[in-house]
């Protein structure tokens, strides 16, 4: 139904008699006031049947979005943090991360469906007409606030009193330090500890499946194998994060094959050994093609060759994988020689 289909007194009072006028061009104002176009009424400004179907529409939305905000409640009461779910297209995901942003995005949703409907069928779409006026103040007014903030200065004594001035002055500057004081309780500034990783002179290489130390001879050529620092174990406490910095991989090359010259000093008989998180975002790498000697990042396809220096060759990563000096100790146990001579996995602040 359009305001046509309406009797000419059912229709509302006009409100801005500026609605569809216009001005005319003059010598003095050459270009005329195109106006604004005729208000056209809605069917809710007509028929209150209407106007009564467009509340009930937004009464709806806002008690569903308190719905989905009780149900964002109960979900975090009831939702244990370490139960997963299938969704489709997803797949499996985190019951309780995927239903608390399902049910806050609806929550949020509905607010803003019910205030825009609310606003485009209900509230008053009548344009208002409000000439300017200058804003700048009169020059009396200016010379009045300019003489008041002088005597008050002057009144003020800030002037002539200047041992209040100077320590308000201290105050003010040293208050803020209040509020860098409690960073401290942001925790342990990291010092070192993302340069330092538990591979040191003389640890063992650890089969991370075995547990057992390696010897040359286990390695076959192309292979890759995943190891650990020896004394690491997995009912430690801290075993997740010391091994989110010292997992490392190992292959076996063709000695000949190795193009970069450190890579070759520091390996054995043409066993490599690259630090196994990408220096990306700190993925695991875990695909290896032996032909090509390519190493795989899964999440963003950083690819690096593990031939020349471990460097990237396609993908987002911007580093070399930092490689680990290893050699053979007297009882013929693969061993590292060092920890590694730069921070492992993505780059940091205070990398260079």
């Amino acid at each position: 139904m359009s305001s046509q289909d309406i009797p000419e007194e059912n229709l509302p009072a006009a409100q801005d008699h500026a609605h569809g006028s216009v001005a005319l061009a003059d010598t003095e104002n050459p270009f005329a006031d195109p106006g604004l176009p005729p208000h056209e009424h809605r069917i809710q400004d007509i028929d209150e049947r209407a106007a009564k179907r467009s509340e009930r529409t937004v009464a709806l939305m806002f008690v569903l979005s308190m719905l989905g905000t009780i149900g964002f409640i109960v979900a975090y009461v009831m939702i244990p943090v370490d139960k997963s779910i299938y969704v489709w297209p997803i797949g499996h995901t985190n019951a309780l991360n995927f239903t608390l942003g399902l049910t806050l995005g609806v929550s949020l949703f509905l607010i803003g469906a019910g205030a825009v409907h609310w606003a485009r069928t209900l509230m008053s779409d009548v344009e208002m007409v409000d000439e300017r006026h200058p804003i700048a103040a009169s020059p009396e007014v200016k010379a009045k606030v300019m003489a008041d903030f002088r005597q008050g200065a002057e009144e003020s004594g800030m002037g002539r009193r200047k041992l209040i001035r100077n320590t308000m002055f201290g105050a003010l500057a040293l208050f803020p330090l209040s509020g860098v004081v409690l960073l401290g309780g942001l925790g342990p500034a990291p010092g070192t500890k993302l340069r330092h990783t538990l591979w040191a002179k003389g640890k063992l290489l650890v089969n991370m499946n075995t547990d057992e130390p390696l010897r040359p001879e286990d390695i076959a050529v192309g292979s890759l194998t995943f190891v650990k620092p020896e004394g690491l174990e997995e009912h430690d406490h801290d075993f997740l994060v010391e091994i989110t910095k010292a997992a490392v991989m190992i292959v076996r090359l063709q000695p000949g094959d190795i193009k970069d010259k450190q890579e070759l000093a520091w390996s054995h008989d043409g066993i490599v050994a690259y630090s196994k998180v990408c220096t990306h975002v700190g993925c695991p790498i875990s695909l290896y093609e032996q032909q090509t000697h390519h190493a795989l990042c899964p999440c963003h396809q950083s690819t690096f060759d593990l031939s020349d220096g471990a460097r990237v060759i396609f993908g987002p990563a911007g580093h070399p994988l930092p490689q680990l000096r290893i050699g053979v100790n007297k009882e013929g146990y693969l061993e590292a020689l060092g920890d590694f001579d730069e921070p492992v996995g993505p780059a940091f602040w205070e990398r260079g």
